[in-house]
């Protein structure tokens, strides 16, 4: 145990609250999460399993109080398979897993399970040795983030159900740490490819040739997207697709491919598998789609995972276009370093990667494309969540200090999913670039638009009383024609002087307004 003296649960609840906007590292959160936990509620072991989507399986990263349980436990992995056992309703109580002895067969785990050095006890009450507690900790989309399991309380007692609600609420607020720091890294993570990708935009001015341009193509998608083989391509008249530039092939590789023409490989540009512009096929429908005699080898990807998001030997393909639609080229791409499927981030950035690679005489084009995607919202061209986050911050900030109030108003198209599942994708992004561009219409001089994500739409309200965010949403509802949508507004600092309470309390003013069928909440 810490040397510090314990918490209460409630303070200890609002570390765990505070920490979802914390700016550390993943490692040191989860640290501050299970030490947090052990101090605030008495369990001398708290360990967390996260999960890996990679490899889909599950990886203890911390252990915190007992040392036999570091040994043992750290960097111990199990299988969905295996916590798809213990996360079962015989078990489930109030949000969490309480195992008790006897109740399951340990005898089958490899390793050895950690059970505390304490001598049971005839009482029915006491926490038994073989004992377990495990509290899931899950994403906002309900997949598991990983699980907390605490041990050995300090009363040395089974839990009761109060102390379990506690126990569900900090595994809760868990998650969104947990999330929120997941999500930071990777909007990072794009942030610096996008920052890598106008460096190389700004180099691609002063190359000379074809090839320089396309050699430092595949070094930037290597470098910026973390794809360890990338190969560049150029359509040659007589049809062929000739490898201009490439990183991580070798010359033998290249060589045993022999020509290869683009009526041999059209295929596999099947707009089925089109995604942000890229072509993203398993290897399977690759090969079908493949004209090529079958004597000539295939690459077969090696840094592969195993998980359902995993990358598994697909085919990743981005077409070069001419300004006028016509392909002149082709950019491969394969082993991504996390052995994950791109996300839709990482294509948007690729495609930009491959649009340069085609029209590099256009390069001062794509440097102001670049920059407005760090902020923006590729579909819609609002702002995008990013930049609510880092807005919302400071309006907060202005507004508590200065008195200069405003509102937040959260809003989504009722019946999305229903519109997206029977027209198809492309329907719902029309629906979404419409809304869009009625909510601009809707604001006043000063007020913003930002889309959060899917049909989740924020809209910032300079200086505004709730009569002026009714006739905001007035006037949007009254140009939305065949859509209807949900609004849910907040002020600061009436309601709240911080952010993430600002968030959350319009947050469920929008629930409530779905929820009766209003169309507009405000906080009571």
């Amino acid at each position: 145990m810490s040397s510090l003296p314990p918490i209460s649960p409630l303070r200890g609840l609002l570390e765990v609250t505070g920490l979802v906007r914390a700016a550390g590292e993943l490692p040191e959160l989860l640290d501050a999460i299970a030490r947090t936990i052990s101090e605030a509620l008495g369990f001398n072991t708290v360990v967390i399993n996260l999960y890996r989507p990679a490899w889909d399986d599950f990886v203890v990263t911390t252990v915190h109080g007992n040392e036999r349980a570091k040994a043992l436990l750290l960097d111990r992995r199990t299988t969905v398979e295996e916590w798809d056992d213990l996360l079962v309703e015989r078990f489930h109580r109030r949000g969490a897993f309480v195992v008790t002895s006897g109740s399951y067969d340990w005898s089958g785990q490899e390793p050895e399970s950690f059970v505390p050095a304490v001598k049971p006890s005839d009482d029915a009450g006491a926490w038994h040795p073989e004992d377990a507690l495990f509290l899931p900790m899950r994403h906002s989309a309900g997949h598991l983030l990983g699980v907390v399991s605490v041990d050995e309380p300090v009363s040395g007692r089974r839990v009761t159900d109060d102390e379990l609600d506690v126990l569900v609420a900090f595994a809760d607020n868990a998650a969104l740490a947990v999330q929120s720091a997941q999500e930071r890294a990777a909007a990072e993570r794009h942030r610096l490819a996008l920052e890598h990708l106008l460096a190389v935009t700004s180099s691609l001015n002063s190359e000379a040739g074809v090839d320089a341009i396309l050699r430092t193509v595949c070094d930037a998608v290597r470098d910026a997207l973390g794809f360890q083989n990338v190969i560049a391509s150029l359509l040659e008249p007589d049809g062929r697709v000739v490898v201009r530039a490439a990183h991580g092939w070798s010359l033998d590789q290249l060589d045993l491919a022999g020509d290869v023409f683009y009526d041999e490989v059209r295929g596999l540009l099947d707009p089925l598998f089109e995604v942000e512009g890229c072509y993203l096929l398993p290897s399977g429908e690759a090969e079908r789609r493949l004209a090529r005699k079958g004597d000539r080898p295939l690459y077969v990807s090696e840094l592969n995972g195993t998980g359902p998001w995993a990358w598994s030997q697909h085919w990743l393909v981005v077409p070069l276009h001419a300004e006028n639609g016509d392909v002149i080229g082709m950019l491969w791409a394969d082993e991504p370093d996390d052995r994950l499927l791109p996300s839709a981030e990482r294509l948007q950035a690729l495609r930009v990667f491959a649009n340069q690679a085609a029209a590099a005489v256009v390069a001062s084009q794509y440097v102001h494309e670049l920059r407005f995607l760090a902020d923006h919202d590729p579909l819609t061209r609002l702002l995008n969540r990013r930049a609510f986050v880092d807005r919302l911050d400071g309006e907060v900030a202005r507004a508590v200090r200065y008195g200069r109030p405003f509102g937040l108003i959260l809003c989504d198209l009722d019946g999305f999913k229903a519109l997206n599942d029977r027209f198809g994708h492309p329907a719902g992004d029309e629906a979404l670039q419409e809304f869009a561009r009625i909510v601009q219409l809707g604001l006043r001089k000063g007020d913003h638009a930002f889309r959060i994500g899917g049909d989740e739409f924020a809209l910032l309200v300079a200086e505004a009383s709730e009569q002026d965010a009714r006739e905001v949403v007035g006037r949007i509802n009254s140009a939305l024609a065949g859509m209807r949508a949900s609004f849910g507004v907040a002020s600061c600092p009436e309601h709240a002087q911080d952010a993430q309470t600002l968030f959350r309390l319009a947050d469920a003013a929008l629930y409530e307004a779905k929820r009766t069928g209003s169309g507009l909440q405000f906080v009571a």
